[in-house]
């Protein structure tokens, strides 16, 4: 088994402010109780990483596919429980993409994310429903 480097979260010195750290880079955190407060929140950042992950992955696949894209983002909108600890219940990606492209090879780039090369929906999916859908501009 591979270990990874470890990601450390340090507190600001005021309010529920912190700053996580990795070998890569740097984010704030806040919490929902400190209004006004910029960052990212924790579940916002799973959302984040599922969302990252994925992206890379299609945007790399298609590329290889000589796909000739010209816009893409993914979104990623999340049901959470009510009561504590209010978890996702489930999520949905949507894939944004801006092109002439074969919707073949897209549908393809997809499904090979989400069941071979995403380590963040590999981690989620066991726990929590995950659904897609994608839309192709012309």
């Amino acid at each position: 088994m591979a270990t990874t480097d470890p990601v450390t979260i340090s507190w600001k010195r005021e309010g529920l402010l912190f700053e996580g750290r990795s070998a890569n880079g740097r984010v704030d955190l806040v919490s929902s109780l400190d209004e006004g407060a910029e960052g990212v929140r924790p579940m916002e950042m799973l959302a984040l990483s599922l969302g990252g992950c994925t992206a890379m992955d299609v945007l790399s696949i298609l590329r290889k596919m000589r796909q000739p894209i010209e816009a893409f983002r993914v979104e990623v909108k999340g049901e959470k429980a009510e009561d504590h600890p209010k978890r996702y219940t489930s999520l949905e990606v949507v894939y944004y993409f801006k092109g002439v492209l074969d919707e073949a090879k897209v549908r393809r780039a997809i499904d090979l994310s989400e069941t071979r090369y995403c380590s963040v929906e590999a981690t989620l999916r066991p726990a929590v429903p995950i659904t897609s859908r994608y839309v192709i501009e012309p």
